[in-house]
């Protein structure tokens, strides 16, 4: 409240008095909005990692997957991509944005981006991804003749340091 506002006899709310002492929250429940009531439902968080599985061995090369994330080989032309596989032996029968994998609701998907050397994940048998198709935990996956074990991670494990 201003000295001018006391003098005048006038009385601010709390709402009024927060935004007249600059408070970062000053009248935003007039503004229509309100304090979190009850329990706010928080995303579930998606974290997974693609392993390296060279001549039917698993290896230690790692990837981790932060979705949506896009698999396949840097080119300056095309841009930056989150997993680069440029770097493999494997990797030159990857395509450039060879496919992406997303999480919605902790369900994982890989989604073919037109790639020249397909996607394919491992059911019976390994079946082209000729549309979005779901991942689980354990699922060998495999981008053109590079393959990998797609493996869910906890969240503070996918987050620590090494």
């Amino acid at each position: 409240m201003t000295d001018e506002q006391q003098e005048e006899g006038m009385a601010l709310t709390t709402e009024d008095h927060a935004a007249a002492t600059g408070h970062p929250h000053a009248g935003i429940s007039s503004e229509g909005f309100s304090s979190p009531q009850g329990d706010i439902a928080t995303p579930m968080a998606c974290f997974a990692k693609l392993v390296l599985k060279r001549s039917g061995a698993i290896t230690d090369i790692e990837f981790p997957l932060n979705p949506p994330s896009t698999v396949g080989r840097f080119d300056p032309a095309v841009g930056p991509i989150d997993v680069d596989l440029g770097s493999l032996p494997e990797g030159s029968y990857v395509s450039r944005k060879h496919a992406r994998i997303t999480c919605s609701d902790g369900v994982w998907e890989v989604h073919d981006l037109g790639s020249s050397n397909g996607t394919f994940v491992l059911n019976d048998d390994f079946d082209r991804v000729n549309e979005p198709t779901a991942l689980h935990d354990g699922q060998e996956v495999a981008f053109g003749n590079a393959r990998f074990i797609f493996h869910t991670t906890v969240a503070e494990t996918a987050m620590s340091p090494n």
